[in-house]
């Protein structure tokens, strides 16, 4: 496994295993299959649902705390927000059964992000978040929230894939010691992914699916990325990257392919903006 090593000297796994959108009955066995095959990055969120049966997964696994790197986040909080997220953190953490968390992640740029904010660096400073940072920012929200507080993101974790590809963002994050993350590193397959001819075309000349391809990609980038699957083979199958590397050539024709735009939702679009300020969550 490759680390990257964040700006609070933490190491974390450069591919780890994400569980957005598995049900929770399902979430215990998949974490489970994904422990076994060498993954030691797990990532959920508050708003996933299934925390619960993360922890579980970890419980059983008989692997140890040392060798874990766990991810939650913090759904949206309403004045006052550093109580309330002190209480969603300590939900969190009950139902994932730890007495830490490796990286706690601000799930969206919205609601009291600064009361959100100030409570998770007091998080980090206690040493129950070993790592504090952010997902879903893009370069002037993130740029604004260091500048104005006392502790830099570790991470922004934001959706990052051959058709939107951050370059920018990935800049900025460099300049100031913010480790990038992907979600949505397939794209949920959209655009047909998983048979684009540029794409299939660079694996065949390794032997490699285009998942492994778009995997490598983002590793060469020196981009955490977390994909998902419920299939032990095609988790063994993602993990197996870091036996071939990409040509310049290769990378360039994987840079062509983005359209620096989001194929999910827009943060900017005021009925996102919203739906996602008014959700919220049970703790």
């Amino acid at each position: 496994m490759q680390y990257v090593t964040l700006n609070t000297g933490s190491r974390m796994p450069i591919l780890g295993f994400g569980v957005y959108q598995i049900p929770p009955e399902e979430t215990e066995r998949a974490v489970a299959d994904a422990l076994a095959a060498g993954y030691r990055l797990l990532d959920t969120a508050a708003a996933y649902g299934n925390e619960e049966a993360v922890g579980r997964a970890i419980k059983s696994s008989g692997v140890s705390r040392e060798e874990l790197f766990v991810t939650t986040k913090l759904w949206v909080q309403d004045a006052p927000a550093q109580e309330n997220t002190l209480r969603a953190f300590e939900a969190s953490l009950g139902k994932l059964g730890l007495d830490h968390v490796d990286l706690y992640l601000m799930h969206q740029p919205y609601g009291d992000v600064y009361g959100q904010w100030r409570a998770m660096e007091d998080l980090y400073r206690a040493g129950r978040a070993k790592a504090i940072g952010v997902a879903n920012f893009f370069p002037d929200r993130l740029l604004d929230l260091i500048v104005n507080n006392e502790v830099t993101p570790a991470v922004n974790q934001i959706e990052t894939h051959p058709f939107f590809q951050r370059a920018a963002d990935h800049r900025l994050m460099r300049e100031h010691g913010v480790q990038h993350q992907s979600w949505g590193g397939f794209a949920e397959g959209k655009n047909n992914l998983f048979t684009h001819p540029v794409l299939a075309a660079i694996g065949a000349q390794y032997g490699k699916s285009v998942a492994q391809v778009v995997l490598r990609w983002l590793v060469q980038r020196d981009i955490v990325t977390i994909p998902k699957s419920v299939r032990a083979e095609r988790m063994a199958e993602n993990i197996d990257v870091f036996d071939f590397t990409l040509t310049d050539d290769q990378m360039a024709e994987i840079a062509a392919l983005d359209t620096g735009t989001t194929l999910f939702f827009d943060h900017h679009d005021p009925e996102m903006v919203a739906w996602l300020a008014k959700r919220r969550l049970e703790s």
